[in-house]
């Protein structure tokens, strides 16, 4: 029987589904914006300098983060999956192969940065030793934060692929308390506390990401019943899965890694127009951030369903899912336009930045109003459907090509060869996401992306 328009706008099972899902997903998201926009309003304070130096380390923290989403999303497209075949075996091993992994990269991490976070600096804000010497003081203090961060974050996607989304919620709630408070404590040396600024601000980060740890990793090897994966299973005999789990995952890790260098490079490119520059990005930063929380949480819905339905074995459902969720993620993407068009003027105003930071900011916003469209599909598709489908290999491919051989060079030219104005500049930055969101319809179309994925020793 040939699939009706009904079929294609998903059936009231699917959105209850998806709400389930996506709410506590995307409520985790905006708080964790939240944070953000508060460690950005409190040293937006200290000036244009200090604003930028955090902003600069911190993408060299978000190259970390964006890692281990990929460690944590590669694991997610097996553990989704064997939940939907209901064998809990394999998914245990795919847990203990991600954990083996994370560590790893964590360790990697730290020790570069105690090594190093002046040289790290540089690589974002060369000709600048004050913003580099700002910069590497709050490396120094988060140099614990790749333990905590990448543990609490590889086991909240683990969790949310078995339909666990309420507790890494409360976590984010709690977290969010412990942040603004002990930044409110360190930056401006209230309760008795030294004023710290820049550090107290990588101090109060690091003191939620130890609560945050606690809190999800606490509850994921102690206490969840639905997995039951305990500290003794790190020891468990996996070699059955490894193939299966690169295969499928290593594509993420990369694609998620390539993704987080090109940001790196995007924040180079940044930082080499100049602090005004990088201070206007910080408070689009937010912006940004707030305008793809639903996204987002609807993107790790649409994976987690289509990694459940394609381990039940329907893949004509799963391709028709995939086209409600390609339509939901356009609607999306229109309604977060419009919140940028109206709220753009006060977010701005509101921040204590230069008026020469100001004026890029409002650029940059323009800009943003176009590609977020284009961007909240693109997420949907990439980051959802048809990485669930097990299409890693194909995105990694787009990820490669559109950032590097598209966005990054033709941000570079724009900013420091032509000079182009704010607006032109950003766009090609992220001429990528609309690329990528017509060449991965195509893919949607064409079922290509139904992949199908061996349990432990098939």
């Amino acid at each position: 029987m040939k699939p009706t328009l009904r079929d294609y706008l998903g059936t009231k099972d699917l959105y209850i589904r998806m709400a389930q899902i996506a709410i506590p997903i995307s409520l985790q998201q905006l708080i964790t914006v939240g944070i953000n926009l508060m460690d950005t309003i409190m040293l937006s304070s200290m000036g244009d300098a200090q604003l930028s130096a955090s902003s600069l380390a911190g993408q060299f923290i978000t190259l970390f983060q964006i890692c281990c989403m990929g460690i944590g999303m590669g694991a997610n497209v097996l553990t989704s999956r064997f939940w939907g075949m209901k064998d809990i075996p394999s998914l245990k091993k795919a847990v203990t192969i991600m954990l083996r992994f994370l560590f790893v990269f964590a360790t990697a991490f730290t020790v570069v940065t105690i090594a190093a976070p002046e040289w790290i600096m540089t690589i974002y804000a060369p000709d600048d030793p004050t913003t580099i010497a700002y910069g590497a003081t709050y490396l120094r203090w988060m140099i614990p934060t790749y333990y905590c961060m990448g543990l609490s974050l590889t086991c909240t996607i683990v969790l949310r692929s078995v339909g666990q989304v309420k507790i890494p919620l409360v976590c984010s709630i709690g977290a969010f308390f412990v942040n603004v408070f002990f930044n409110w404590v360190f930056i401006f040396g209230n309760l008795g506390a030294p004023r710290m600024e820049i550090a107290g601000a990588a101090l109060g980060t690091l003191i939620a990401r130890v609560f945050e740890l606690v809190f999800i990793c606490g509850y994921f090897f102690f206490l969840d019943r639905r997995i039951a994966y305990r500290l003794r299973d790190i020891t468990m005999q996996c070699r059955n899965l490894v193939r299966e789990y690169f295969r499928v995952s290593i594509p993420v890790l990369i694609s998620d890694s390539l993704l987080a260098l090109g940001n790196n490079a995007v924040a180079m490119i940044m930082g080499r127009i100049g602090p005004a520059f990088v201070a206007a990005n910080s408070v689009t930063t937010v912006v940004q951030q707030l305008s793809s929380v639903l996204t987002q949480g609807i993107s790790n819905a649409s994976g987690i369903i289509t990694g459940h339905t394609m381990g039940e074995g329907d893949y004509k459902k799963a391709q028709r899912q995939g086209y409600t969720f390609l339509i939901i993620g356009f609607l999306i993407g229109v309604f977060a336009a419009l919140v940028i068009l109206v709220l753009r003027a006060p977010i701005v105003n509101y921040y204590e930045v230069s008026p020469e930071a100001k004026a890029i900011a409002f650029e940059l916003m323009d800009a943003i109003i176009v590609i977020v469209i284009f961007q909240a599909m693109n997420s949907i598709l990439t980051k959802g459907v048809l990485r669930a489908g097990g299409d890693t290999k194909f995105l990694m491919i787009g990820d490669i090509l559109f950032l590097w051989v598209a966005s990054i060079p033709l941000g570079y030219l724009a900013g420091l060869v032509f000079h182009w104005s704010s607006f032109w500049i950003y766009t090609m930055l992220k001429i990528d996401q609309i690329i990528k969101c017509v060449w991965c319809y195509f893919r949607l179309r064409s079922g290509k992306w139904l992949k199908k994925i061996n349990r432990a020793g098939e």
